[in-house]
């Protein structure tokens, strides 16, 4: 096991929503540096992957929640062999549907939400965290974890990371790169379809693939011990191999 794993955040949250997850895998191998990496602040969604290339360390694992996740899948084709590993949280290879991966979010639901944000950014915000809790054993309590998790952002910002969601498709990326990938998704997440599991595995029958029962696309947060556990489980067989 290489020794540093860099976490990336998803779309609109801070590193309190992974801190849990990360202190539970510093906690269980003191040998892992664990750093929770926001996502970059730029209004210019095509310069993220650079401000990451730049700014985050190389020979690192990187794993991603979410839109984090999808950015992790870039940087890793990007790095190849100067990645030890990937992992992706509720991540899908392309969020917003399209018609060669319709197991995704209704394009016309995604578009509704993106329009929403633009004329109220905070109900919509305090709506997002409804949405990610749902699904979960105890949604309102995630809910309310999650909220107090976003922190202040400019809208321009946030509207560059939405953009992303829409625009990036990372299947490409996960064929390109050759090092271990884990992919854990939520059996009940209402904005990533588990089915898209399923699809993935169908493109990447090499890759690992595996679904969390009764979780919500707040998987980090509401399930961070059994997400720590299939985490370090992954990286040993990597170490292994």
């Amino acid at each position: 096991m290489r020794d540093r794993l860099i976490l990336l955040p998803g779309w609109a949250f801070g590193a309190a929503a992974l801190e849990p997850l990360a202190e539970l895998l510093r906690d269980r191998e003191p040998r892992l540096q664990v750093e929770i990496a926001p996502l970059p602040r730029l209004e210019q969604p095509g310069a993220w992957l650079d401000e990451l290339d730049a700014r985050l360390p190389t020979d690192s694992w990187l794993a991603g929640w979410s839109l984090g996740g999808m950015l992790a899948t870039q940087l890793a084709a990007r790095r190849g062999d100067n990645c030890p590993g990937l992992i992706t949280l509720c991540s899908n290879p392309c969020f917003r549907s399209r018609d060669d991966w319709p197991t995704a979010m209704p394009a016309e639901v995604f578009d509704a939400f993106e329009a929403a944000f633009q004329l109220g950014p905070e109900d919509t915000l305090k709506r997002f965290s409804l949405l990610c809790s749902r699904g979960a054993y105890d949604p309102r309590t995630l809910a309310r974890q999650l909220q107090v998790s976003l922190p202040e952002q400019p809208q321009a910002v946030l509207a560059a990371g939405l953009r992303l969601l829409a625009e990036l498709d990372g299947r490409e990326a996960q064929q390109h790169y050759v090092g271990p990938q884990l992919h854990l998704f939520a059996g009940g997440d209402a904005l990533v379809p588990a089915a898209a599991a399923a699809a993935l595995l169908t493109c990447l029958p090499d890759v690992e693939v595996d679904v969390l029962a009764n979780a919500s696309h707040g998987l980090p947060l509401e399930r961070a011990d059994d997400v720590a556990t299939a985490m370090l489980a992954f990286m040993a067989e990597g170490e292994d191999d």
